[in-house]
């Protein structure tokens, strides 16, 4: 019988205060291609904590962020942010790229909920 893996570090989704999961709802929505790719991606992070470029990298002048990084067919980008809490990766922001640089505004979004889950 084939050895199972343990997840090294488990994922869980940002909750507002209403009890939604924006994170989740976002991945949802994608098509299914698109979330069978961006879970891999998640899973490579899980279970193989801590893992570097090209799939994860923390966010430069954004002190506990980090980026999931997903290439999606068709040239498409997909972000996912996390920070690290009572160990497990919490999902905070879903996003698809649209210019090279990550607009400040999907940061900002991401460092809020990040202050929140730290509270």
């Amino acid at each position: 019988m084939a050895e199972r893996k343990t997840k090294r570090i488990p994922a869980v989704f940002y909750r507002t205060g209403s009890g939604t999961e924006p994170v989740r709802a976002w991945l949802k929505d994608l098509p299914d291609e698109d979330r069978r790719i961006i879970g891999l991606d998640i899973a490579t992070v899980e279970y193989g904590w801590p893992v570097g470029m090209p799939i994860c990298r923390s966010i430069a002048g954004r002190r506990g962020l980090w980026e999931v990084r997903s290439s999606l067919p068709g040239g498409r980008i997909a972000r996912v942010f996390f920070c690290i809490r009572r160990g497990q990766l919490v999902f905070l922001h879903g996003m698809l790229k649209k210019t090279e640089k990550t607009p400040d505004s999907d940061l900002d979004l991401a460092t809020k909920r990040k202050k929140e889950v730290e509270r």
